[in-house]
């Protein structure tokens, strides 16, 4: 059984702390907190939330599954680890606004004059706010609804929050709207080693690595309710030189998972799940416009392992359905990350019923040391023709730390067989 790649919600990690002062009950009745004062800012969190101070410690990585308030530009985040979470909690990041990235994956909003922080939706849980008077990039994270953490941030900018002019693609907006930076084709044919990472690497490990590596794909998330880690270097200027430097891309999108959670759950009602796998695509597509991926590049919805295949399959197999068949409508291909002991399986199990609904390449998550996409590895019948001829990728070994050109990151190893040439002509219009 390949185990859940999910964070450890009770490890704080090495990220430093930076000291914090109680503060009394307000009038709002907020309770005691933790007050620290930042760029002209006087910011009150609750008092079980972390503070990481991310100049001093440049590796800690932005948890999505801890409440926690992180200041300063992130750094390498080295110490990602992990895809998918169980609990998304209330963050809150504040950087500079000189020198804060240009983020395509999630919407940001400009802030000027007096007033407080509007709602807006994001489809990863995640919204910036661009506070132009105070000079500082707020981003927000957010399990169910934003509004307590939307109020932290309101009492700490205070007159300098107010009105918003929205910039980048909130979920609210229909996908066909969303407009984007020029595309760029990032998945030539490729077979050969691959590798994917909790938060896309520096452009410096990503030109020394390749070079230095065995691998030429790299799997990047570009969202999902269930993502584990923000993506603060995820731009389109990023995937732009990632594929001219001929890197195969696999955008990742950490959708609703097959595990009871409010926050991160895929429903088990077959119906529900099909709505949700049409969100999901929907999402994804926004995203991969924001970032220039272009028509025809392959998506892929990470959907981890479960145990319980009587209550799981049919809801597991609605919503992949449900994605494939949105993406096409859409004008992208679809993948499926899947463990090859339960969402491989469901999917072989169903395939006759609805071949055209099926991903159009599969990637299966086995940890058994063998770089190969053979049926035996992939969790497939022996001599089968599904997912045959260039469309498999076997993930054969999880988190661990590799070194190439002198810098570690903590990755999964993927064998990757995939020419989205050979996937045939797109059904439906493309929006």
């Amino acid at each position: 059984m390949v185990p859940l790649r999910t964070l450890l919600s009770g490890l704080l990690g090495a990220a430093l702390l930076i000291p914090v002062q109680p503060c009394a009950a307000d009038g709002d009745g907020h309770g005691d907190g933790r007050t620290v004062d930042y760029r002209g800012m006087r910011v009150t969190v609750p008092a079980e939330w972390r503070v990481v101070d991310l100049e001093r410690d440049p590796g800690a990585c932005l948890r999505l599954d801890l409440p926690t308030l992180y200041l300063g530009h992130a750094g390498t985040q080295g110490e990602c680890s992990g895809r998918a979470v169980r609990v998304r909690a209330d963050t809150l990041h504040l950087e500079p606004l000189d020198g804060a990235p240009e983020r395509a994956d999630i919407p940001t909003l400009r802030v000027d004059g007096p007033g407080g922080i509007p709602e807006a939706r994001g489809d990863s849980r995640e919204v910036r706010y661009a506070l132009r008077g105070a000079g500082v990039m707020a981003t927000i994270s957010y399990g169910g609804a934003s509004d307590t953490v939307r109020n932290v941030l309101a009492r700490a900018a205070g007159p300098v929050a107010g009105r918003a002019t929205a910039r980048g693609a909130a979920s609210a907006q229909p996908v066909s709207a969303v407009a984007g930076p020029k595309p760029v084709r990032a998945q030539q044919p490729f077979t050969g080693a691959g590798f994917d990472a909790c938060t896309a690497p520096a452009q410096g490990a990503m030109d020394g690595w390749r070079d230095a590596s065995p691998f030429g794909a790299v799997g990047i998330y570009i969202g999902g309710r269930a993502r584990a880690c923000a993506q603060p270097r995820l731009t389109a200027d990023w995937v732009r030189r990632q594929a001219g430097a001929g890197w195969h891309l696999m955008p990742l999108w950490v959708g609703p998972q097959p595990w009871n959670s409010l926050t991160t759950g895929l429903s088990t009602d077959p119906s529900r799940a099909n709505r949700e796998g049409s969100e999901a695509a929907e999402g994804a597509v926004r995203a991969a416009r924001s970032l220039g991926l272009a028509h025809g590049t392959v998506l892929y919805d990470d959907l981890e392992n479960y145990t319980d295949r009587t209550t799981w399959d049919p809801p597991v197999v609605a919503y992949l359905t449900a994605w494939t068949v949105r993406l096409h409508e859409l004008g992208y291909r679809a993948g499926a990350y899947v463990a090859a002991s339960s969402g491989a399986k469901a999917l072989n199990e169903h395939h006759d019923q609805a071949p055209e609904a099926m991903p159009d390449v599969l990637w299966v998550a086995s940890w058994n040391g063998r770089a190969s996409v053979a049926d035996t590895d992939t969790g497939l019948p022996s001599g089968t023709h599904r997912w045959a001829g260039r469309r498999r990728a076997h993930q054969y070994r999880g988190d661990h730390d590799a070194t190439y050109a002198g810098v570690t990151i903590t990755i999964d190893r993927s064998w990757v067989d995939v020419d989205p040439a050979l996937l045939g002509a797109l059904p439906g219009t493309f929006l």
